[in-house]
């Protein structure tokens, strides 16, 4: 069945509230999703944008890396616990939390690196991919990590509608050659621990891209 959310302010601060109090997965302890290091180590640090940051674990990754990090989430309490995990690594000075809705949000400057893992903003999918790949520097790098929501697929407690959903197809195509060279173009299935220790399986698309100069 599908699930209809708005993914506004209200729904993630639910979210955040509920994961909090344990109801389900996302807690604050996780670790930064695989794939920021495998794309991200070989990046000289600079200036970072992380576009929906949740709890902070890819935004505090990037700045114990050298990164200067600017992360943006809807949600007050997840960043509350975002801050809390930079205090406790030792990277608040290299971090700045604001509390954004990214729809309609503008940085006012570019960055060396655009990032975003698996965020769901109040607008369609593509159109999300495609305003925070105009924060990136000229020669800088959009780096998209996201869950493709296949029928069946596992790793989910409701389906999500289906603007939320986008194939690796989606969004190579709307990177366009004169702007963008693609240098990861990837799906991934893996297998994580869900609530009371269930196995999910997740498939993920992960794309990497350099705005030409």
């Amino acid at each position: 069945m599908t699930e209809h959310h708005e993914f506004d302010k209200g729904y993630w601060d639910r979210h955040w509230h509920q994961a909090q109090h344990g109801e389900h997965g996302g807690g604050a302890g996780h670790p930064p999703h695989p794939y920021l290091a495998d794309q991200a180590n070989g990046l000289p640090p600079g200036t970072a944008l992380d576009a929906g940051c949740g709890t902070g674990a890819e935004a505090v990754w990037l700045a114990a890396h050298g990164w200067r990090v600017t992360a943006v989430d809807i949600a007050s309490a997840a960043l509350a616990r975002a801050a809390a995990r930079a205090a406790s690594a030792g990277v608040v000075e290299r971090v700045r939390w604001v509390e954004a809705d990214l729809t309609t949000w503008d940085p006012g400057v570019r960055f060396d690196l655009v990032t975003t893992h698996y965020a769901h903003p109040a607008m369609p999918q593509l159109a999300f991919y495609d305003r925070v790949a105009g924060w990136v520097a000229p020669g800088g790098t959009l780096l998209i990590v996201g869950h493709l929501h296949a029928p069946g697929a596992t790793g989910h407690e409701h389906h999500p509608p289906a603007e939320a959903s986008v194939t690796l197809a989606d969004i190579t195509a709307g990177l366009d050659g004169n702007r963008w060279e693609i240098s990861t173009a990837e799906e991934h299935r893996r297998v994580v621990a869900g609530p009371g220790g269930r196995e999910n399986t997740l498939h993920d698309v992960v794309v990497r891209a350099t705005r030409r100069p």
